[in-house]
């Protein structure tokens, strides 16, 4: 299936249960046969393809991803940096997250911090050198994840 790569301003698309289901089986697959998918929903092949196209287009769905295990390539710890930031370094700190390969996730929080940086590092003398690249922007503090009960979890829309 193609990656969806639009994510130009859309409007609300108004979902109904089969677009639903083709959501509930793309995040369970994204790889699954288009003909399987249809079949799994009660669509033809053809129905099935336009339907995921409408859910592309509209922003929907947002991209097909493979779900690579951080500890498999080497990265076993995880941490989330909490960041704060005077509001005229934003801008900047942004642009640097961006570049930090070792960084899964940053998100602008409301709170006491600006915000939040999940990170996954080969040891402790890894992350130490992650928080050293965003240090000269911020403060942090830091919190090193030991167990997860929940890595990830698909999105179900609400009718």
């Amino acid at each position: 299936m193609a990656t969806a790569k639009r994510t130009s301003a859309k409007a609300r698309l108004e979902l109904d249960r089969i677009d639903c289901a083709l959501l509930k089986h793309l995040q369970e697959d994204a790889r699954i046969a288009y003909a399987e998918l249809g079949r799994r929903v009660g669509l033809s092949t053809p129905s099935t393809i336009e339907r995921v196209r409408k859910l592309e287009d509209a922003g929907v769905i947002r991209g097909y991803h493979a779900q690579v295990s951080p500890e498999a390539v080497g990265l076993p710890l995880r941490a989330f940096i909490k960041v704060t930031i005077a509001g005229d370094k934003l801008d900047k700190f942004a642009s640097v997250v961006r570049r930090v390969p070792e960084v899964r996730e940053a998100h602008r929080v409301t709170g006491a911090e600006s915000y939040i940086v999940q990170v996954a590092v080969r040891d402790i003398a890894h992350l130490e050198k992650v928080i050293d690249a965003l240090a000269p922007y911020v403060a942090t503090q830091t919190s090193m994840v030991l167990a997860s009960a929940i890595a990830w979890n698909p999105v179900e829309p609400t009718l």
